[in-house]
């Protein structure tokens, strides 16, 4: 019996509309099942990135400074820059809801931040840079529900666009459908690694192209630190690169994926990817999964390879296959640029939230009226 024997077709169509690959997903299984799917760490010659991959950015009123800060705002002036949100999590932490219309500040959503930075800057420029979300199923209705009661916090509809992530359906251990209790599918976005097939399938990537973006900003919804700064667009346009990834410095306990040589070839590595035995913390630095790409480098099909993810979905075990964004350094020419710990504000549970509010409130203003 094949793994997907059991689905209805009404059910395999409704995947399949969210861009599902059956076949794909049947290969995935039965290697799985047989033992030959692939380790998830690594086999290769595995060392830290050479001396000079990571840069940074050139000290604010220096000449190379000031000249990339300038590029950045020509480049943000001409409508050649836009933003694309990864916002298909459930705060569960929060509730179970859509982490994107959470209040980040009292009265203001991460979106509705999010909106407020491109609102200023279009108000600056002339017209806002365009803004992608890539929703789930779980996030997307909420979302522009949100979005619309608030008047998509006055920036203009045609400039906000969201397209969904794919979806597969969570199997057991022995390769079986695994069904919630009412009987139906239990669905699981399949990681972020699927951001680029999903914008050229849904059409968001012609989408931003026509409107002339050709550099693009990709950022956790709940990582308010990451934002269109003048300086890191520059910067990632001088570098010529197809691809850049900003990365942080590490603190004592820090873990994750991070920039490495494989078989000399500079990529990001997720932490459980790592040759066993393998020193970590002789990378100074870890990926904040804040990645900037050419719009047009985007137009490509890449071989990501898959993951297999053991988890527990309430209480029972489950495998999930999964793509991770950051693999698409291992084709593209990219660029490694070490940003201040400011620039990576992630809010993975209430508490990081109470921490941050002084830190959000600086970079978004003390005086915010409730909308």
């Amino acid at each position: 019996m094949k793994p997907l024997d059991s689905l209805r077709a009404e059910e395999l169509a409704d995947l399949q509309a969210i861009g599902f690959d059956p076949d794909v997903f049947t290969r995935l299984v039965t290697d799985y099942l047989a033992g030959s799917f692939p380790p998830n760490r690594l086999s290769a010659d595995v060392q830290p990135p050479p001396r000079g991959a990571v840069q940074r950015l050139a000290p604010a009123g220096s000449m190379q400074g000031d000249a990339l800060v300038d590029a950045g705002h020509q480049l943000l002036q001409q409508g050649k820059v836009g933003l694309v949100v990864l916002n298909g999590g459930m705060a569960t932490r929060f509730g179970g809801r859509v982490k994107g219309v959470v209040d980040a500040l009292p009265g203001r959503s991460f979106l509705a931040l999010q909106a407020k930075r491109l609102k200023e800057l279009g108000d600056r420029w002339g017209a806002s840079p365009p803004w992608m979300m890539m929703n789930s199923r779980a996030t997307d209705r909420a979302t522009m529900d949100h979005l619309v009661d608030h008047g998509f916090f006055g920036l203009e509809p045609g400039r906000v666009r969201s397209f969904l992530q794919s979806g597969a359906p969570r199997i057991s251990p022995q390769g079986e459908v695994v069904r919630q209790d009412d009987g139906s599918l239990w669905i699981y976005g399949p990681g972020h690694g699927d951001l680029a097939p999903c914008m050229r399938g849904s059409g968001a990537l012609r989408w931003a192209r026509e409107l002339g973006v050709e550099i693009l900003l990709m950022a956790n919804v709940d990582n308010l630190g990451a934002s269109l700064d003048p300086a890191v667009i520059g910067h990632f346009a001088a570098s010529g690169a197809e691809m850049m990834a900003e990365l942080a410095p590490k603190n004592p306990g820090d873990v994750g994926g991070a920039p490495a040589a494989v078989d000399g070839r500079v990529q990001i590595v997720e932490g459980f990817a790592f040759p066993e035995g393998f020193d970590q913390d002789s990378i100074p630095v870890f990926n904040t999964n804040t990645l900037w790409f050419r719009t047009d480098a985007l137009e490509r099909d890449f071989p990501m390879r898959w993951y297999a993810v053991d988890k527990q979905a309430d209480g029972q075990p489950v495998v999930q296959f999964e793509r991770l964004v950051g693999q698409l350094s291992w084709f593209l020419e990219t660029a490694w640029l070490e940003v201040p710990r400011s620039r990576f504000l992630p809010v993975k549970a209430p508490q990081d939230l109470q921490d941050l509010q002084p830190h959000l409130r600086s970079l978004f203003g003390t005086s915010l009226k409730v909308l």
